[in-house]
């Protein structure tokens, strides 16, 4: 029985590079020089320094740029607030999303099910797996969850005959 799995797995190396890249434009761009402008990668959070908020604009603006250019897809990219850390400086923490949230899973295993495809989906940890008999109707429903899910940036993958 044909089935693949629906999964939302950014490609970490891209972004490592992505962000080293901006920690290097960030170092050479003259109107950064003697502000606290800084970037940095720990785990799956990406950490935005600045002296105002303005100044996280453009360095976040940076990171979009280098990543759109490495391929990697910026809605992986959840924002979180602003927040002071003494002084007048200010950091942003931008959480890199993987895997499929289980509201999230819901809502697409309701849609395949109100499609009235011939196949099944079953939530398997971060992931989805859906399964049927035909390889045209696994087709549709990578066509139907592109195109309603399009705020989620799926990709499948594992795909079996």
């Amino acid at each position: 029985m044909p089935s693949f799995d629906t999964v939302c797995d950014p490609d970490m190396v891209e972004v490592r590079n992505a962000v080293d890249n901006t920690a290097k434009e960030i170092a050479t761009r003259f109107d950064f020089k003697g502000t606290a402008a800084a970037i940095e990668l720990k785990d799956k959070e990406i950490t935005l320094y600045g002296d105002a908020e303005f100044q996280l604009a453009q360095v976040e603006d940076i990171l979009r740029n280098k990543m759109t250019k490495r391929g990697v897809d910026v809605r992986f990219l959840d924002k979180g607030p602003v927040q002071k850390i003494g002084g007048d400086k200010v950091k942003q923490v931008i959480k890199v999303r993987s895997g499929i949230a289980t509201e999230d899973a819901k809502k697409m295993q309701r849609l395949i099910k109100d499609s009235k495809l011939k196949v099944q989906a079953a939530i398997q940890e971060d992931k989805l797996r859906v399964s049927g008999a035909k390889r045209d109707d696994l087709q549709a429903v990578m066509a139907l969850l592109r195109k309603e899910m399009a705020d989620l940036p799926l990709s499948f993958n594992n795909f079996r005959d």
